[in-house]
């Protein structure tokens, strides 16, 4: 039941048109006392009382009026309130030290023509690459995200890597997991100022997806065993894989980068509220 004492994170927030013509609000809650998720509809009534910051990711908000469906899930919000304003993300002093941290790593990789090109392409995308978001709604969805799901994938390799370093070239599996989502670089439009985040329509388009973009820009530079692993980091070809690791005989190395994904998406700081 509905009660106006809960307590919502913003999980995702995004504005579209109706076939009327008019702006309406989708987004999406955390109810912070039961860990139950709400969608919620806005009027463009409802968006023009409002300022563009109250709906920034992570911002803890009460509801004051609204209707729900009968399960209670889906409601139309007519008025709520700021309770606790979120960062947008990582600060811009922090995000320098994380893009700083995550390139000194590419002088572990003994591979020279890998090193260069890993080198090569943060310098000619660092402004992107430090603004980032990982995702939309799911994991690391703030300003600089994708710099810390990337180090998580990092992090989670290092202490992995050890148990089956005679399966796996270290060289590939650092780069994959440096590389596996660096399409979301384009793939999404962001705000930096709100902290919202939508997804780029001109890249969809063109790439369907950042895993697409990912694997081609391995393949065309040569480092086809990378590609692979890129292909396979979803998982499942209804996630959006390239590679269905349901597939049998599959190369041990490409479940790897699925794997230290996952675990960055579902227990590393995957919310904005978890950076302090």
């Amino acid at each position: 039941m509905f009660s106006t004492e809960d307590l919502y994170e913003i999980q995702s927030f995004s504005v579209g048109d109706t076939k009327a013509g008019t702006k309406m609000g989708k987004m999406q809650l955390k109810n912070l006392n039961t860990n139950t998720t709400l969608n919620c509809i806005l009027w463009e009534e409802t968006l023009n009382r409002l300022d563009s910051k109250v709906f920034r990711i992570g911002n803890q908000i009460k509801i004051v009026t609204a209707s729900y469906n009968e399960k209670f899930n889906n409601c139309l919000v007519t008025s709520f309130s700021l309770i606790k304003e979120a960062k947008a993300g990582l600060t811009e002093e922090e995000r320098e030290t994380a893009f700083n941290n995550l390139v000194s790593r590419f002088t572990e990789i003994k591979d020279e023509k890998l090193r260069n090109f890993l080198l090569n392409y943060f310098k000619e995308n660092e402004a992107l690459i430090k603004v980032a978001p990982a995702a939309k709604a799911m994991h690391h969805n703030y300003i600089g995200g994708l710099l810390v799901h990337t180090t998580e994938c990092l992090e989670y390799l290092d202490v992995n890597y050890p148990l089956f370093r005679h399966h796996i070239n270290h060289d590939e599996a650092m780069a994959a997991c440096i590389m596996h989502d660096m399409g979301k670089i384009f793939e999404y439009r962001y705000d930096e100022e709100n902290g919202i985040i939508d997804y780029n329509e001109d890249f969809r388009r063109t790439w369907i997806t950042h895993s697409q973009y990912g694997f081609a820009l391995m393949m065309n530079n040569g480092f086809t065993n990378i590609a692979r692993m890129i292909a396979a980091h979803h998982g499942r070809a209804e996630w959006g894989a390239i590679i269905d690791l349901n597939e049998k005989d599959l190369d041990n190395s490409l479940y790897l980068v699925h794997l230290v994904d996952n675990l960055s998406a579902r227990f590393g700081k995957t919310s904005v509220s978890h950076l302090g």
